[in-house]
């Protein structure tokens, strides 16, 4: 392509961004006074990506221009600069009047680097990669586990209050207040609120022996009865043909999910282990056939994935608003579990209203197909206050949008929080493998050094989280010397259309 071509294509999207500046303007009021640059620049990304860029790249790194790869925390400065230097390449005048603040590379970098230390309550003058660690039920009585943790790099103890108790979580922070006393560290508590409990209920049924069994058998063809009431479980019967004569029948924790589920619908069952499909529905139940099996058994309290379902589900349960309290008197920061849309956000700061806390750290963790494509929309929303994050919950996220797509939309949720200045905790299996056998595999480290992108990793438990952590640490050192962020081709993202179609039509 042409440089006149590709200047005069690129002038057309500034003057987009300079034209909806105002409405820009009007859609951003709301947000915290340190977000308001972030959230205006978040808009312009939105437009800037709503266009396919692959093009013009080539041509930009041939001649010595920045070729928009890195754009998205100063999307107006960058475009700006490039179309001035093309038309100067070309010996044109460019002085258009746009009015527009610019953010430029450096004060993108200082702008995420200071919602970063807010979040974390730090005051770092340089970027690096925290450090999260999963504490271990043992972390309530074990003080040497915690002070270790804590000496070879944990930063933020992440508390999980799907497992566990009230006692436990107290006494769990009792243990670090002691150890960041001896040690003199800052150690920051991060409380997850367990949100909806999408799970297989408990299956007890008796085997000849006397004792119980935990488990139905799948294979793939098999019909199962998911159910409403409550049930302990059926196992399947099969004739002399191996034609099914009775269907094995599974309860739910959940009963909403049978009203949601429509016929057609994907149910995916531990960690998309086992994958059926929608046949029919009745009043309090629904017939499924299996249609993959990587396992050849469905468990007790296993969770359920319907990537397909809307689900009319409130994301604060009745456990998470008893547990707040707790979480706002001792967490520096709360994880927001199933969070779909900036409804939800609304809920929960009108909660943390409720209990005075305004000065708690909130991380939207990513986690659904929903959460993913209403991105644009939680952040924007999550920007009324000044301390917030995104946690891209990898697991749960892979099963619902499928394990083909996960690198892709987790390199999109990065873009779209560094265009929003918003730090990012990269989550779910991190040195898995480390942790739990104490032998990395080369794909994990892969994928740990891929982290030093994020402002936060974060471990889960094993028995050689130690080892885990010391390995980390040295990773992240060593990637964060290297680079910061990566270039990408541009194309249109999906994730920005409903978004810019509404704020290009509107004056």
């Amino acid at each position: 392509m042409s440089i006149e071509q590709i200047e005069k294509e690129l002038a057309g999207i500034l003057q987009i961004l300079i034209d909806k500046e105002s409405v820009i303007k009007s859609k951003v009021f709301h947000v915290h006074k340190d977000y308001s640059l972030s959230a205006k620049n978040l808009y312009r990304y939105l437009i800037l990506r709503s266009f396919d860029l692959r093009a013009y790249h080539e041509t930009l790194s041939d001649i010595g221009v920045s070729s928009l790869r890195t754009a998205e925390g100063y999307v107006f400065s960058n475009l700006y600069n490039v179309v001035r230097n093309l038309n100067l390449i070309q010996g044109k005048a460019f002085q258009p009047k746009s009015g527009v603040k610019i953010i430029g590379y450096h004060n993108s970098r200082e702008l995420l680097k200071s919602h970063t230390n807010n979040l974390f309550n730090e005051s770092q003058k340089i970027h690096d990669t925290k450090i999260m660690v999963t504490l271990p039920d043992e972390a309530a009585e074990d003080k040497q586990l915690v002070l270790d943790m804590a000496l070879q790099g944990m930063e933020i103890a992440r508390i999980n209050l799907s497992h566990g108790n009230l006692e436990m979580w107290q006494k769990m922070v009792t243990m670090l207040h002691k150890v960041q006393k001896e040690t003199g560290r800052n150690i920051k508590i991060y409380m997850d609120l367990s949100g909806p409990k999408i799970r297989t209920a408990g299956i007890e049924i008796p085997k000849k022996n006397g004792k119980m069994k935990r488990s139905i058998a799948i294979k793939v063809g098999d019909h199962i009865i998911l159910t409403k009431k409550k049930t302990t479980g059926k196992k399947s019967k099969f004739d002399k043909h191996n034609r099914q004569t009775q269907l094995a029948e599974v309860g739910v924790l959940l009963p909403e999910i049978i009203d949601a589920v429509q016929i057609g619908d994907s149910v995916l069952f531990d960690d998309g282990m086992i994958s059926a499909r929608v046949l029919s529905k009745k009043e309090k139940s629904a017939e499924l056939e299996i249609t993959e099996c990587h396992k050849a058994k469905i468990g007790s309290e296993k969770g359920i994935n319907l990537p397909n379902t809307v689900l009319h589900l409130p994301a604060l349960t009745k456990s998470d608003l008893e547990n707040l309290p707790f979480v706002c008197k001792h967490a520096d920061i709360v994880g927001y579990s199933f969070v779909r849309s900036g409804t939800d956000v609304r809920k929960l700061y009108t909660e943390l209203a409720k209990n005075n806390a305004g000065n708690l750290g909130v991380v939207f963790k990513i986690e659904n197909r929903e959460a993913f494509e209403n991105l644009p929309e939680i952040l924007l929303e999550g920007m009324k206050r000044n301390k917030i994050g995104v946690m891209i919950a990898r697991g749960d996220l892979a099963v619902e949008i499928g394990f083909e797509r996960i690198s892709e939309v987790q390199e999109e949720i990065l873009w779209l929080c560094e265009a929003a200045h918003i730090p990012v905790i990269w989550a779910t299996q991190v040195l898995d493998n480390l942790a739990k056998t104490g032998i990395p595999t080369r794909s994990e480290i892969s994928d740990a050094a891929h982290g030093a992108q994020a402002e936060c990793v974060m471990l889960n438990k094993g028995p050689y989280i130690i080892d885990a952590i010391k390995v980390l640490k040295n990773v992240l050192k060593r990637m964060e010397a290297h680079s910061a962020k990566k270039k990408n081709e541009l194309r249109a993202l999906n994730v920005t259309r409903k978004y810019v179609s509404e704020l290009l039509i509107t004056d």
